[in-house]
């Protein structure tokens, strides 16, 4: 089987004796950088409907996986097999209704029945019994803050609609004005901002919409814009620290205009 190969050139790369150098230095830590790397590849390539680009980040991916199982199997702890056994599990254990005929009526439901199912694993090993438990502190923080608020509406903490966070920013901006007008340090600073997008992240929740690929895509209209910018100041002979901002604006509405 292909995974098979996949696995023995793992052990190949961390022989001790004729394995790769790099490869030998690594360990769990210095590793997980790469994984997190090669998941936002397979992110971009899905996002820019590039298949061929995808199936080879989703290889890049797997090599993680099988590179974090390696380095488990020459600690004791487990092996590659014992990866895929446990999702197996996991993946029977939370669709009874594929699995174990408990019938569920519709997606709704099942997903109230895969987070009780969630909450009942944490509980079992130890993670805590409340609402806002075994969240993984690593998460982007844009990702966590909509896992927490999620996590909280489904505990009954949520506003009715979206008109409710969405007036929750007006009120977080009017803090961070004020802070700002009191001129106090920059720890206060911080702490508004921080509520401020916490809203933004539950506005967005309420819409449906991910705030991590609101943001991903928003940056890349704003290097689109503003590289559209650079090419009109570039066809005037005009370098971008010497244009004033009236030409400034005329150019970034004419680009936004290009690249909406």
């Amino acid at each position: 089987m292909a995974i098979d190969r996949l696995l023995e050139i793992m052990v190949r790369l961390r022989d001790p004796v004729a394995g790769c150098p790099w490869d030998l230095q690594q360990d769990f830590q210095s590793i997980a950088p790469h994984t997190l790397e090669e998941a936002y590849e397979v992110a971009d390539a899905i996002e820019r409907g590039d298949l061929q680009a995808l199936r080879d980040e989703l290889g890049d991916l797997l090599f993680q996986v099988a590179f974090h199982a390696q380095l488990a199997s020459e600690h004791g702890a487990f092996a590659f097999d014992d990866v895929v056994v446990a999702i197996c599990d996991k993946l029977m254990r939370r669709h009874p209704h594929v699995f174990n005929a408990v019938p569920v009526a519709d997606a709704a439901e099942q997903s109230r029945l895969w987070e009780t199912l969630k909450a009942g694993e944490r509980r079992a090993l130890g993670q805590g019994t409340g609402a806002l438990a075994g969240i993984p502190l690593a998460l982007p923080a844009l990702s966590r803050a909509r896992k927490l608020g999620r996590r909280a509406a489904d505990a009954g903490f949520d506003w009715p609609d979206a008109g409710g966070p969405r007036a929750k920013i007006d009120e977080e901006l009017a803090e961070l004005d004020r802070v700002i007008d009191e001129g106090r340090h920059a720890g206060r600073l911080e702490a508004e901002l921080g509520d401020l997008l916490f809203s933004v992240v539950n506005l967005a929740r309420h819409l449906d919409i991910d705030p991590e690929t609101a943001l991903r895509r928003a940056n890349e209209r704003f290097e689109l814009r503003y590289a559209h910018l650079e090419n009109a100041l570039a066809t005037r002979g005009i370098d971008p620290g010497t244009a004033g901002p009236e030409l400034l604006d005329q150019l970034w509405v004419a680009a936004k205009a290009e690249n909406p």
